[in-house]
């Protein structure tokens, strides 16, 4: 038998050579002969306790009693018994001689003796948590007794120990053994390690050895009268001296009284059932015990009891120990929302317990779940975590936030819940400092480019207020690609007066980023249009931008002018406090239904409804009525619907978006974001460029026309799209291999000499042939020639020349008016 137990002990190890765990200081205090001290694993570090009993010799009868210890905490498993891990018996050199020394690792635990001292409770709360600990330790004696038929022999407060997360186990199975109730006449030992329980723990019948009558009592006899003792010694804060002692109830809760006096019956048979105490005692019916009991089954609740449990909660926890709430509470509903048994009200419980941990405990143990349930596809745990995103954003990594949080963040731009996509907009001032450049330009600026042409007006201003706020985290390139496009072809155009008021605060806030150029020909042109909008609000936005680029305007001209070789053309000035700091969220778009044409008011927002501090100038459109005609040019007049056409092909939405090319159609089936455009592409000249180049321009004097010039005098007869009139936007003519007759020479210019025909009016369409052609009159070169007004629509047939070109074929129709010849020798 002993070579066996030796066997099942040293199974686990080989000797402390080999053992992998680290021994580390002992505590004060134990069971029996035992040590118990601190310990780490040499695997991974992580915390364990270890139990040490020593023998001069293998045959000591405490070691015979420890293997016995061992064997069972290794067989027996229940969650209110300490969990086993590892076991080895080696000798240890003590001086000259050796010892026998068995070794047990367990979870890590402390004695409660200690606990109970370190959390110095008291009153109510002192009650509770002993009434916890209790209903835990009674269920593990009920288990033992009811169920395996076996007997503890030395239930006390040495044999109970607490966990981390504060749960009390019960342990030291060295006198552990089956109760024998089949030879009941039988006069030999039921526990053959009863010597080792201790005088004034053993009930009468025990200290008789009168194993007759133990064995014609229940099963559970003996560790109710342990149950008692331990009851004692929790309450009167001392331990158990003589068994006398047990008398003295002055320490017991009224409550509790009743059933402590049925455990210490002196009849053994009369004595309370563990399993009975737990159901029958009032002294368990407490909040502490409910609370915990009921999230230990909350999967098996419906969800009408856990909205209303979780509703309860936060006050409840406020009434708790904090200890127990941080320790035990905390891990325990972490766990639910991780594996999906709580609901989404559950998330916020978690979070004002979270805060009342340390930064550092708190990234142990609440972040984790809080990453893991980004992924969940419950709607409400998603709005409740973008909600109180402020809450725990600051704690996450950025490699967090980029590799495992933002993708799952990213499906609720796209969610067809308006809520869910302004949530997840405003989430992004949390999480864009934490996005890597990758990110933000070939992810998030695509979805905010989409955002920007959203149905719902509120979200498309509150784009514009997020991209002001986080131009300052994209590289140069993105911004000078990103920022004026989104701004003024997009925002100023809005047809909701809170958008347009947004993008010329945007603008003012980020007027750092642009250049000389960019501020006088692209930001300035389109602000002052806005000086006489509708709407008051953007009239009052739009002229204090005006004066704050006029500013940098002026600067810039005065450098040039004292000859400062310091000049740079990305110059800014400082911002007035209306528009210094971060743009606020205009409005919640939650309240605002229907679609952009619907709201003939907007209602004023209160403070309340922002999530975001907004400074007084960062609020557009509060309280102002909506314009039914917007600023809208024609040339981008698609802008203008609530969900206009998708833009031009760009990594991020907006590299190919100018003041005048906004329209243009795109063919793709995904909606151009796939192809990439190049950042060096040159962008068209400007109109204002053009107007500048035709003042500094020459007047140059017509030349008579000559009747019959040589032929090389004459010249080729113009495309359609030379034409001096409607080259720039004239359609393409059909492609033919005649050649129009009778074509006079011309002394007009092409494309690039017309400054006017990129802002002419669209030509009159017409059906009939074209004319014939005039000779060029003196006023070809006139530069105003390109904005008069078109010629009548005529359907006559072009007249004959003079003699010459009889037998041509009649020319291909040409697109555009045409000058009418007054010459013809048919008298026209």
């Amino acid at each position: 038998m002993f070579k066996f137990l030796k066997e099942v002990v040293a199974g686990s190890g080989s000797g402390l050579k080999d053992f992998p765990y680290t021994i580390g200081e002992p505590y004060a205090s134990a069971w029996g002969s035992w040590v118990h001290h601190r310990g780490t694993s040499k695997d991974d570090g992580s915390a364990v306790s270890i139990f040490s009993l020593s023998g001069s010799n293998p045959q000591d009868r405490h070691l015979v009693a420890g293997r016995n210890g061992v064997k069972r905490l290794r067989t027996v498993r229940h969650p209110n018994i300490l969990s086993f891990l590892h076991s080895t018996e080696a000798e240890v050199p003590d001086g000259p001689a050796m010892k026998h020394t068995i070794y047990i690792v367990t979870e890590p635990v402390m004695p409660l003796s200690e606990k109970v001292k370190e959390l110095n409770l008291g009153g109510t709360q002192r009650d509770e948590y002993f009434a916890w600990g209790l209903h835990q330790i009674s269920k593990a004696v009920s288990f033992l007794n009811n169920d395996c038929k076996l007997v503890h022999g030395n239930v006390c407060l040495a044999s109970v120990v607490v966990t981390q997360t504060l749960d009390w186990k019960l342990h030291a199975f060295d006198v552990l053994s089956e109760f024998d109730a089949n030879n009941e006449a039988s006069g030999s030992p039921m526990l053959q390690f009863e010597w080792l329980v201790g005088t004034q723990y053993k009930p009468m019948e025990l200290t008789k050895s009168d194993w007759v009558s133990i064995r014609k009592s229940p099963p559970w006899a003996i560790d109710s009268w342990g149950l008692g003792c331990l009851i004692y010694e929790l309450f009167s804060g001392a331990k158990l001296a003589r068994t006398e002692d047990l008398r003295n109830t002055g320490s017991i809760p009224k409550s509790l009284l009743p059933d402590y006096q049925r455990l210490l019956n002196s009849t053994p048979s009369r004595r309370l059932n563990p399993s009975k105490l737990i159901d029958n005692s009032e002294f368990f019916q407490n909040k502490l015990v409910e609370t915990i009991q009921f999230m230990e089954v909350l999967n098996l609740k419906d969800s009408v009891e856990k909205d209303s449990f979780f509703r309860k909660l936060p006050n409840i926890a406020e009434q708790l120990p904090r200890e127990i709430v941080l320790k035990k509470l905390l891990p325990v509903l972490a766990s639910s929302l991780e594996f999906g048994s709580a609901a989404a009200p559950a998330l916020t419980v978690l979070l004002k317990m979270g805060s009342w941990l340390p930064a550092d405990q708190f990234s142990i143990k609440v972040l984790p779940t809080i990453v893991k349930l980004f992924a969940s596809n419950d709607r409400a745990i998603r709005a409740c975590l973008l909600q109180h995103i402020d809450q725990f954003g600051e704690s996450m990594s950025a490699q967090t936030v980029d590799e495992q949080v933002f993708p799952h963040v990213a499906t609720g731009f796209s969610d067809t819940t308006v809520s869910i996509r302004e949530l997840t907009l405003k989430s992004m001032l949390v999480l864009a400092p934490k996005l890597s450049q990758r990110t933000i330009s070939g992810s998030l600026l695509k979805y905010l480019s989409k955002l920007q042409v959203d149905e719902d007006p509120g979200i498309r201003t509150n784009t514009t207020i997020l991209l002001g706020n986080i131009a300052n985290y994209m590289n140069d390139g993105t911004r000078k690609r990103v920022l004026i496009n989104a701004f003024t072809v997009r925002a100023l155009r809005d047809t909701f007066p809170p958008a347009r008021a947004a993008g010329i605060m945007a603008l003012s806030v980020t007027s750092s980023y642009y250049e000389m150029t960019e501020i006088a020909t692209r930001i300035l042109p389109n602000i002052v249009v806005l000086t006489f909008d509708p709407d008051s609000d953007v009239r009052t936005k739009a002229f204090q931008a005006t004066d704050q680029f006029l500013q940098i305007a002026r600067q810039h001209h005065e450098k040039l002018t004292t000859g400062d070789n310091m000049v740079t053309e990305s110059t800014g000035v400082q911002l007035k406090p209306g528009n210094a700091g971060l743009l606020g969220w205009a409005m919640s778009s939650i309240t605002q239904k229907g679609k952009p044409a619907d709201h003939g008011s907007i209602s004023a927002v209160n403070a309340s409804n922002s999530q975001v501090s907004a400074t007084a100038a960062a609020t557009p459109g509060i309280g102002t009525q909506a314009s039914s005609v917007g600023y809208a040019p024609s040339t981008s007049s698609s802008l203008d619907q609530a969900a206009p056409a998708s833009a031009r092909s760009s990594v991020d939405g907006w590299g190919e978006l100018e003041d005048g090319n906004v329209h243009e159609e795109n063919g793709s089936d995904k909606e151009g974001w796939d192809d990439i455009d190049t950042f060096d592409d040159k962008p068209s000249p400007s109109l204002l460029s053009n107007i500048q180049a035709a003042q500094k321009r020459p007047v140059v004097q017509p030349k008579p026309a000559v009747a019959n010039s040589s032929k090389s005098n004459q010249v080729k007869a113009p495309k359609s799209e030379d034409d001096p009139l409607w080259g720039p936007i004239a359609a393409a003519p059909p492609k033919s291999a005649s050649k129009p007759a009778d074509i006079k020479p011309s002394t007009s210019h092409n494309d690039d000499d017309d400054l006017w025909g990129a802002i002419a009016a669209p030509p009159p369409k017409s059906s009939g042939k074209p004319l014939k052609a005039a000779p060029a009159a003196a006023n070809s070169d006139d530069l105003w020639g390109a904005i008069a007004a078109p010629p009548p629509a005529t359907k006559a047939r072009p007249l004959a020349s003079s003699g010459r070109g009889r037998g041509t074929k009649p020319a291909q129709p040409k697109l555009g008016a045409q000058r009418i010849g007054r010459t013809s020798s048919t008298g026209m």
